[in-house]
């Protein structure tokens, strides 16, 4: 008797849908290392070197310096980021974990709450409004976006940004410097990150422009107005 196979197609519904493969390219490689280096969460703390190298606050003391270094990277880099490492591992997610919409609630949450932290121990250490300006405006960002999460998926890196530019034109308001050679770069940067985001298929162009808008609008309400 001859046996019968069953047709891929039904196999393939059968197992379910397989996974978009992405493209291995070298393109996708340097978009994807892009999107590496500059994770949302080192926006704050290269905001304080930029600080305390280009603007009078470079006088300060470095144990001053340093300190204050320590304490926005606890609070913006290693603890949210060691959250949401142990979510994936207690979910079984991979490095794609947390690309759906719906995945994101617990990680925006943990971002919160530490940056919530963070803000909390500079106000009770008397930093000055222009450095707790920045922790609050990044705090803002990501409220918003963990809202607009609710109906659409825009992408953090984007956001995180705008708000580089946004807090570099509010500086310069502070400061009284001219910003247009490094507002160039950073606009450079921004759009680099975009596009990487883009290639490594994790964010259309209307997500990306959505979060950079987004984060443009905390870098100047949350530093220059609140």
């Amino acid at each position: 008797m001859k046996e019968t196979t069953i047709p891929d197609e039904l196999t393939i519904c059968k197992e379910g849908p397989k996974e978009p493969e992405y493209p291995k390219g070298t393109l996708y490689l340097m978009a994807h290392i892009v999107s590496i280096i500059f994770t949302p969460f080192l926006s704050p703390f290269l905001a304080f070197i930029l600080l305390f190298m280009f603007t009078y606050l470079n006088i300060m003391p470095i144990p001053y310096k340093l300190t204050v270094l320590a304490l926005v990277f606890c609070f913006t880099i290693a603890l949210p980021m060691l959250g949401i490492f142990f979510y994936q591992k207690l979910n079984g997610w991979g490095l794609r974990g947390l690309n759906e919409r719906e995945k994101r609630f617990v990680p925006y949450l943990l971002t919160i709450m530490s940056y919530v932290g963070g803000l909390l121990t500079m106000l009770r250490l008397h930093l000055p409004h222009y450095m707790a300006g920045i922790l609050l405006a990044v705090l803002i960002c990501m409220i918003l976006c963990a809202i607009v999460n609710i109906w659409w998926k825009v992408s953090t890196h984007a956001a995180s940004s705008g708000m580089m530019v946004g807090g570099l034109l509010s500086y310069s308001f502070l400061f009284m410097f001219n910003p247009i050679s490094s507002l160039c770069g950073f606009i450079l940067l921004s759009g680099m990150l975009g596009s990487a985001r883009i290639i490594v298929r994790q964010h259309t162009l209307n997500e990306v422009l959505g979060g950079f808008f987004i984060g443009l609008f905390c870098g100047i309400i949350g530093i220059l107005f609140i």
